[in-house]
């Protein structure tokens, strides 16, 4: 069974993009998390030697 959400009842997210440094991913992250943002991807950078992280939040916090 499908359920209805009415839009005004949708969550609205916000995303960012963090390049991670290795010898700080875990505090860089740490951070983001007090601050409201649920990490949701880590994937290599464009160059391949940095990592790039992706997170999300509701829009509002």
């Amino acid at each position: 069974m499908i359920r209805k959400v009415p839009v005004s009842a949708q969550t609205k997210w916000e995303y960012a993009t963090v390049p991670l440094l290795i010898h700080a991913t875990k505090a860089i992250l740490d951070q983001w998390g007090e601050d409201g943002w649920e990490l949701v991807s880590v994937t290599p950078g464009p160059t391949g030697d940095q990592m790039v992280a992706y997170l999300k939040r509701p829009k509002g916090n």
